[in-house]
């Protein structure tokens, strides 16, 4: 049968000082007891454990031995503390760096970092000054505390819905178009980009090769798609090439991410007659810059290095 008239205050409220000294008096008393000591101060047993924790310091006995002791003054001191910082803050003032910075970076042309990674690269870059969540950034950009607006965000791509029937006729035009030819590397995400002046089979084999050659430390193994550009790939020396199987992209997955990412700076559909090797090559170390999640909020480039140096 449960007691009606408990002396347990039903709303919260914080302890004050004398109730601060009730404790160390039960504990110095020998009583231990949670349950009892939250009878005696008028308050739940939850908050008894909290308090004893936050307020115990380390002491050594006779033997020099540690033990943790409860003392009512330093329990108050601390909670003092806490309290001064208790207070509303004015994000703008509290938070000025990180949003004078955040505001630049994503005003930049070529640079395809998010919200979260911007929010990791700082916390590791600048861990002396006050760094928001990713929500909260994202509040803030909501609420027009930010010179930027979600137009300046990376850009969220549209899925396209494919068609039941293709055009080879189109197929054998776009052959003849430039392209870029992406390689990834699966541990570090560290992307190279090619741009090709059509996308020929032969075309695809001899730029493949150059890079190849240029870079032989750098490549094992090349995993392609099935592609008939990539017809010519079993011709390359110095590395072992691979095919994935027909329609399994994600044999192929961070491949495929890291095309996404690139999509950004080349719409799907586009052309890229009027794109320059130095737009591509701008491009690309937007994405090896990244201070990407997956990574531990590490570039793909600082890793590569460390992953070729190794």
């Amino acid at each position: 049968m449960t007691n009606s008239n408990s002396s347990i205050s039903k709303h919260y409220h914080q302890l004050t000082s004398v109730q601060r000294g009730q404790i160390q008096a039960m504990l110095d008393s020998g009583i231990t007891s949670r349950t009892v000591i939250a009878q005696e101060v008028g308050c739940h047993k939850s908050t008894i454990s909290r308090e004893i924790k936050r307020g115990s310091v380390l002491q050594r006995d006779s033997s020099y031995l540690l033990y943790e002791h409860y003392y009512a003054d330093t329990a108050q001191i601390y909670y003092e503390k806490r309290r001064k910082n208790c207070y509303q803050r004015n994000p703008l003032k509290h938070y000025a760096v990180f949003l004078r910075m955040l505001s630049r970076r994503f005003k930049a042309k070529f640079d395809a970092t998010s919200i979260d990674e911007f929010v990791g690269e700082f916390k590791r870059t600048m861990p002396g000054y006050p760094c928001p969540s990713t929500p909260t950034a994202y509040r803030y950009i909501d609420q027009g505390l930010v010179d930027i607006s979600n137009i300046d965000l990376p850009m969220k791509l549209k899925r396209r819905r494919n068609k039941r029937h293709h055009s080879h006729g189109g197929h054998a035009l776009h052959k003849k178009q430039p392209a870029l030819m992406t390689l990834t590397e699966r541990t570090t995400r560290f992307e190279v980009v090619i741009k090709i002046p059509d996308y020929r089979a032969s075309t695809c084999q001899r730029l493949l090769q150059k890079e190849i050659d240029r870079h032989p430390d750098w490549f094992k193994s090349i995993t392609f798609d099935n592609g008939s550009e990539f017809a010519d790939m079993t011709k390359i020396k110095g590395c072992q090439i691979y095919f994935a199987h027909p329609y399994s992209p994600w044999e192929r997955g961070t491949n495929e991410n890291c095309n996404g990412l690139l999509r950004q700076f080349f719409p799907k559909g586009k052309s890229m007659k009027d794109k320059s090797k130095a737009y591509v090559q701008q491009a690309t170390n937007a994405i090896n810059h990244k201070y990407r999640r997956i990574l531990q909020y590490q570039t793909a480039e600082e890793l590569f290095k460390q992953y070729i140096s190794s």
